[in-house]
């Protein structure tokens, strides 16, 4: 099982290299070889969950040289967790990029695609911080390529944005490993999480300094406020397809923070104890506050999408950020949905404004198009996911989480929130479902505005929205299996132990 680890790491690597001979000859081809990676990605990834699943935690050292010196991958319930939906979010968003023709529009969407689930897979099984940052590198890469794939004027300002901003964040990165590195000697996060402790107390400032300075990088790839600034307008101006996978791009940063705080800077870190406890959960709360105020404003449906994922990103992060094996264990089931919901309204934002013609994506009453009645449907099943109604696995999760925080000294704030924002959010779909849907059948066009296209979707046409909705009511109806493997996982999570055992040896307690 240990040389299987490197599997969802060579698996698109090689893809990539593979679909990028065929691009220009036999296009087909290099989708098809696209397609069949990410099948085998999902078949991996369900295999390697139920390795995790007994608890075990398996690393592998790449060379065979040992950790710390060496680069090592461990696979646990959480990796496991992000490797399956990442694969499973990968297949409908590649399938709709290939049905709408969007990978038509250039020569190198499947290499790109390809190397960033490299990048979002290696980040997720790296054991070692700056290999961490190179994985986030590659993924970045990747995804300036995909961001501005399609060309145009607004997309390229939007890039142009989106670049600056995470090359700022790389910098912060390199020297939050810089001053980390300088105190412990190390950059293995199992070997940092017991050198630490033994660290003198004298250097407890900058151990403290690193690791703030490494949290806001994560935060600013969470889009955590006040770092969340880049994304409504970067996913908004991006391909919807683009934009339905980049909803895992946030969960990147929320890994990385559930991955190192409570392992690298938890109880036994001395000074850097928890060192984002007194400022996260306050911005996660007004994140969770401006993301729905910015989707009841939304006067797009692809604004109105973005700002919804920053909404309910955040409201991940209030369950997070207490760093409590039950709030993260409630937080670990809203992941999924989360990332699912915000790719299921992106893609069919792309085939509502498509349908409406020169009316495009625009919050207002345009004319009756094809297909109202069925995507009116999927709407409201997407609407009702996104703010959380029964009896979806939003509820579920919104549900778990207030449970959890019960007697939070937050609590108070914290159910305000999550309730007050719910209610904004069932205003803001139900504003856009009635201008779009209900007023549209009997609206005169306006003069700036075309009549929609003719032709309704197809079954082939909605098979990802349908796949997408699927998975959501498997995370409903499988609501006690998949609590509980958060529970697990949240408590494998807070006792790091095992972790360090499997990466380090067994006399690592000799140390």
């Amino acid at each position: 099982m240990d040389q299987l680890i490197v599997a969802p790491l060579l698996l698109p690597a090689i893809a990539a290299a593979a679909s990028l001979l065929f691009m220009r000859r036999r296009r087909w081809i290099g989708a098809a070889l696209s397609l069949g990676s990410v099948l085998l990605l999902i078949a991996l990834a369900l295999h390697m969950l139920l390795t995790a699943s007994t608890g075990a935690v398996n690393a592998y050292a790449l060379g065979n040289w040992p950790a710390p010196f060496g680069i090592v991958l461990v696979l646990d319930r959480l990796a496991a967790l992000m490797l399956l939906l990442t694969a499973l979010l990968a297949l409908p968003v590649l399938a709709h990029a290939v049905i709408s023709g969007l990978d038509r529009k250039g020569w190198h969407f499947h290499p790109l695609f390809q190397f960033q689930l490299l990048g979002l897979n290696g980040a997720f099984l790296t054991g070692d911080l700056f290999n961490l940052f190179v994985f986030f590198e590659v993924l970045l890469i990747a995804s300036y390529g995909l961001m501005l794939h399609g060309q145009g004027p607004e997309r390229l300002k939007a890039g142009v944005q989106y670049v600056v901003i995470n090359l700022v964040g790389s910098t912060l990165f390199l020297i939050a490993l810089g001053i980390l590195y300088g105190v412990t000697g190390t950059l293995n996060m199992a070997d940092m999480a017991v050198r630490i402790p033994a660290l003198p107390a004298s250097d407890g400032g900058l151990v403290r300094a690193g690791a703030l300075i490494l949290l806001c990088v994560f935060a600013l790839k969470a889009a955590l406020l006040p770092l969340h600034l880049w994304l409504p307008r970067t996913y908004a101006a991006t391909s919807p397809a683009v934009a339905a996978f980049f909803a895992i791009m946030t969960k990147v940063g929320i890994y990385a923070i559930i991955r190192t705080v409570p392992l690298i800077f938890g109880a036994q870190a001395g000074a850097a104890a928890w060192a984002p406890m007194p400022w996260m959960l306050p911005s996660a709360l007004a994140t969770t506050i401006i993301g729905f105020l910015g989707l009841l404003a939304a006067r797009g449906l692809r604004d109105l999408a973005a700002f919804a994922l920053i909404g309910s990103t955040g409201t991940l992060l209030i369950s997070v950020s207490r760093f409590d094996p039950g709030a993260m264990a409630a937080g670990l089931y809203y992941l999924p949905h989360t990332t699912l919901t915000a790719a299921l309204l992106f893609i069919l934002v792309d085939i509502i404004a498509r349908r409406r013609g020169s009316y495009g994506d625009a919050v207002v009453p345009g004319v009756r198009f094809a297909g109202l009645e069925r995507l009116s449907l999927l709407y409201l099943l997407a609407a009702m996911a996104l703010v959380g109604m029964p009896p979806l696995s939003g509820f579920i999760g919104k549900l778990l989480i207030l449970q959890a925080t019960l007697t939070d000294p937050w609590g108070p704030w914290i159910w305000a929130t999550i309730l007050g924002t719910t209610l904004l959010g069932m205003l803001g779909m139900a504003r856009a479902g009635s201008a779009i849907f209900w007023k549209s059948a009997s609206a005169t066009p306006q003069p700036s505005f075309r009549t929609a296209a003719p032709s309704p979707p197809g079954f082939t046409e909605l098979l990802p929205v349908l796949f997408l909705l699927l998975l959501l009511g498997g995370l409903t109806v499988g609501a006690g299996v998949a609590s509980r493997f958060a529970q697990e996982t949240a408590s494998q999570i807070f006792a790091p132990a095992a972790y360090i055992e499997a990466v380090l040896g067994p006399a690592v307690g000799e140390r």
